[in-house]
């Protein structure tokens, strides 16, 4: 079972933002071969959503307001650890998300810049592509949006 954290930049500790990057680069540019810049200058302005099962980071994902990043809220940098697969972390991770932005940020639309490969996960959840398929650090990518129901 996931404990959930959400907090802003200033409210990570330096343990905890390590434990972010780490997991963030681990993922999308060892297991993905995908070298891009991963430290993009976005975090400050995020809220990160931490997922930890026994004291370890297994789950995560960056949340911006409506107009930081796009006119719409968006998630970003979903992310769940190699190891804690296959337990449905991701479906449960992407439900919390969006619970937090409905919440917190009371944005009635979110944007996603979702690897095409996923893209039937995320339709799952009501997101539709609202874009054609482009290619981003090496990876084929389309924009989805979900509007609150």
């Amino acid at each position: 079972m996931l404990s959930w954290k959400v907090k802003t930049f200033n409210q990570l500790s330096i343990e905890e933002f390590y434990e972010i990057v780490q997991l963030r680069i681990e993922v999308f540019v060892v297991e993905q071969e995908c070298p891009y810049q991963e430290l993009d200058g976005n975090d400050h302005l995020a809220v990160h959503l931490l997922g930890y099962e026994d004291g370890e980071l297994q789950a995560y994902s960056r949340l911006f307001k409506g107009g930081i990043i796009a006119e719409d809220a968006s998630i970003g940098r979903v992310i769940v650890k190699e190891t804690a697969r296959g337990k449905g972390y991701g479906q449960i991770l992407l439900s919390e998300a969006i619970k937090c932005i409905e919440r917190d940020f009371q944005d009635n639309s979110i944007l996603i810049h979702a690897q095409e490969y996923v893209k039937e996960f995320y339709q799952s959840f009501g997101f539709q592509p609202v874009s054609n398929v482009y290619l981003l650090d090496g990876i084929n990518h389309l924009d989805m949006r979900r509007r609150r129901k």
